[in-house]
């Protein structure tokens, strides 16, 4: 304990009482020297008057804080991708917007054009029980009907809007999904200019994969030779450092990576391959619609044009109102039905399962754990994405380790 030297302390009090009433009065003074000599700390030893007015005044002194310009985010890296938020957000909106004209324009050409059919065909009918003046009205009337529906079919069915439709619903939901990406990556972490890149690179992969414009052979083939999944996503990219986990290898271990290797082959003999399995059935209903429509629209074009002829009267007429009835029901079915919307989920599912395969690949393939993402999130994140527990997708794999190809369980639930 600290000894001090202090001057006489002086006390002077006076107290005064009478029967009715006490108070008590207490005045003080104390006089403490303005400077202390010199201060005994048991296990320090004597501190200096000099040394101890430097301490006191730099306790006392203004708190100065010196911000480092290296801790924190990089302002432009910052800025590079507060644009790319902008410029998403924007392809967010556009998309919606686009998605819900071309679904428009399936709802109207789906009607204008059963009406423009059904409408001949009943026309081809009356003039096949009128004479004169009249059946060369209707016939004439019924076969520009018959041609101006071929016309439009062939062109609907070149572009399939509902298929259009599909492909800008896919595109919004990605976009969103980058956008919330961005918004992580920002809120949490240290962006660098590999964020920025990888950002960038995923923007233009989804612009390449849902192009907007129709005309110059941007727009994606309707009818392709062979059925292969969507891909929106760009190729391998440099990968950051990652925070280790508590085990020291990021959260990895080895019966982890075993059980991402089997549910790896469970996506491909299964989930891939069979929405792959389905987009060929609903390719090939498709096609063969869009080829029917046309083709029956135009052979009652023709018998609407013989109606009436002394040779061919009875199976023209045939012609040209069966035509167009049969004309009107494969146009709902492949237009009312969405068989191009169909085809298009197909393949975008096939694209999600083989965007999964080669993230977890990719993962696998790293030898530094510290570049891989998280393994415990990792895996919960496969099995969010898969609608599974933890327990589950652990059971999956092990299933899949016991049984291989003969597993007849899909590794997906959601879909």
């Amino acid at each position: 304990m600290a000894a001090m030297k202090a001057s006489s302390l002086i006390l002077n009090s006076s107290l005064s009482s009478s029967s009715s009433k006490q108070t008590h009065i207490v005045k003080a003074s104390i006089n403490i020297p303005r400077r202390v000599a010199r201060i005994s700390v048991p296990g320090f030893g004597a501190v200096e008057e000099t040394e101890l007015h430097k301490f006191t005044e730099k306790q006392l002194s203004p708190l100065t804080i010196k911000r480092n310009q290296n801790d924190g985010p990089d302002r432009v890296v910052m800025a590079k991708l507060y644009a790319i938020l902008e410029a998403v957000a924007d392809r967010v909106e556009m998309h919606k917007n686009v998605g819900e004209q071309r679904n428009n324009w399936n709802t109207l050409l789906l009607t204008s054009i059963n009406s423009i059919t059904l409408a001949a065909a009943t026309m081809a009918g009356i003039a096949a029980i009128s004479g004169g003046a009249p059946e060369e009205a209707l016939k004439l009337s019924s076969t520009a009907m018959y041609v101006a529906a071929t016309g439009m079919l062939s062109m609907v069915n070149k572009i399939q809007p509902s298929q259009l439709a599909e492909e800008q619903r896919n595109a919004t939901r990605l976009f969103k999904q980058l956008q919330n990406q961005i918004q992580s990556i920002i809120s949490v972490g240290n962006p660098t200019i590999v964020d920025v890149k990888e950002m960038m690179d995923k923007v233009l992969a989804l612009d390449k994969a849902y192009p907007l414009p129709l005309l110059g052979g941007a727009m994606i083939e309707k009818f392709p030779a062979t059925v292969e999944p969507a891909v929106w996503w760009p190729g391998p990219q440099q990968r950051r450092k990652q925070s280790r986990g508590n085990t020291g290898y990021n959260g990895w271990n080895r019966k982890l990576e075993k059980e991402m290797t089997e549910i790896v082959s469970v996506l491909k003999i299964k989930d891939e391959e069979d929405y792959l399995r389905l987009g060929e059935k609903a390719l090939k209903l498709n096609k063969f619609l869009a080829n029917a429509g046309p083709v029956l629209t135009g052979l009652a074009a023709v018998g609407s044009a013989l109606v009436g002829s002394p040779s061919h009267g009875g199976w023209a007429v045939v012609l040209a109102v069966a035509g167009g009835a049969l004309a009107s029901v494969v146009n709902t079915v492949e237009h009312g039905g969405q068989v191009g919307m169909v085809f298009e989920m197909y393949r975008s599912n096939a694209g999600f399962f083989k965007l999964m395969e080669e993230s977890i690949e990719t993962n696998l393939r790293e030898e530094d754990f510290e570049k891989r993402d998280n393994g415990e999130v990792f895996e919960m994140k496969v099995g969010l994405q898969l609608g599974r527990s933890l327990s589950q997708l652990r059971d999956l794999a092990a299933a899949a380790a016991v049984k291989g190809e003969d597993i007849d369980e899909f590794a997906s639930k959601l879909f």
